[in-house]
């Protein structure tokens, strides 16, 4: 399937599913806007989430590295199944980096080895945040961090966040692609579309 089909089917797929919504939605920053992505919903959905781990599959294949890194919470499941799609480890961030107080009180998840080069994991990407946040975490533990790879980005300035740190963002589509085909397929209407490319152009 080439790459605008592959965008054709995750796009109805999300919108079947409920994890791509029109309405009038306030966001955690305070914000309102008229759409609204739940990425988290694809762990009760093994079809789309197996597709999903095939596209990012596609996605890593001219990368070097040696483990993948999932962002919480939304991109952990996400990158469970790129790791058996591909067939590499993958590690975690603890929410915010916080050390546990029990255990081995580690501030990552899984086995790494000094020296190391990991692919960050994210679902979405916006402002890179939550990107931002977990990379130095990583990166203390002797990694070596160049790329992310994300299904959506919302294009509202996280890649050149990203870039300006020397890392380089890999996304399968856009936001606005998605909200297009959306168009095209019907699924908007007019005014609804103009609102929609008005809120991510803003």
């Amino acid at each position: 399937m080439d790459t605008v089909a592959l965008k054709k089917e995750l796009a109805l797929d999300l919108h079947k599913i409920g994890a791509l919504k029109f309405g009038e939605f306030t966001y955690k920053s305070g914000l309102v806007g008229p759409m609204y992505l739940d990425l988290r919903l694809f762990i009760s959905y093994p079809e789309v989430m197996k597709k999903v781990a095939k596209i990012y599959a596609t996605q890593l294949e001219s990368l070097q590295f040696d483990r993948l890194a999932g962002v919480a919470y939304a991109a952990l499941p996400i990158a469970g199944a790129i790791s058996l799609e591909i067939n590499k480890p993958w590690i975690f961030v603890r929410k915010e980096g916080l050390k546990k107080d029990h255990g081995l009180g580690k501030n990552l998840e899984g086995e790494v080895n000094k020296g190391e080069t990991v692919v960050m994991i994210e679902d979405l990407v916006n402002r890179a945040t939550s990107l931002l946040e977990a990379i130095p975490v990583i990166e203390q533990e002797g990694l070596i961090i160049k790329d992310a790879v994300v299904l959506l980005d919302y294009q509202k300035g996280g890649g050149e966040a990203l870039q300006a740190k020397g890392y380089n963002l890999h996304a399968f589509m856009t936001v606005h692609e998605l909200v297009d085909i959306m168009f095209a397929e019907g699924k908007l209407d007019d005014a609804k579309h103009a609102q929609c490319i008005t809120f991510l152009k803003a």
